[in-house]
């Protein structure tokens, strides 16, 4: 295993601003502090990967080609910015579907972290839904909600709570450099 370590990020509502089903790669806007908050974390040394469930595929809202060119404006977005993301993994199914991939469930962070050679455990898993958080505790991560997104209307529903609650991705570079320095 590779000691870089990871920050596993959810896509909608954590570093895109949260669209019911995102079908339009015009569509694509990054968050506030989004791009800053990144930044600081691939300046902690850190590698990024984003893991999102992508049911509209399943629901045949639009099909994969045209996912490939929402992440194609998402990366386009981000390297204007100066960042670039590691991996992106994304589950199509349904979630009556019974799959592994589906967050909270852990097989594609167990993809990601074969791919990349990480251990899941010593990473840092950023969402605003509470799967988010149940998949860094599944792989014994620790864990972000972010109060973009769904993250203010989920904080009184949570049932497993989040290690950290922060307002943005810049807010959780904050308390990762702290974490990382003691």
């Amino acid at each position: 295993m590779s000691n870089r370590r990871f920050v596993i990020l959810d896509r909608d509502g954590t570093i895109i601003v949260e669209r019911h089903y995102l079908s339009d790669p015009d569509q694509v806007e990054l968050l506030p502090n989004a791009a800053n908050g990144l930044r600081r974390m691939r300046d902690l040394g850190l590698g990024l990967v984003v893991i999102t469930n992508q049911s509209a595929i399943g629901r045949r809202f639009f099909d994969e080609a045209r996912l490939k060119q929402i992440h194609a404006r998402l990366d386009e977005l981000l390297e204007a910015e100066g960042i670039t993301i590691d991996a992106l993994y994304f589950c199509p199914h349904l979630p009556d579907d019974d799959c592994t991939c589906r967050k909270p469930r852990t097989g594609l962070i167990e993809a990601a972290a074969a791919d990349l050679d990480f251990d899941p455990g010593d990473c840092f898993v950023i969402g605003d839904k509470p799967c988010d958080i149940e998949l860094g505790q599944r792989i014994g991560a620790t864990t972000f909600l972010v109060r973009t997104g769904y993250g203010t209307q989920e904080i009184p529903d949570l049932t497993i709570p989040p290690d950290y609650i922060v307002d943005d991705l810049l807010a959780a570079s904050q308390v990762i450099r702290h974490i990382l320095e003691t």
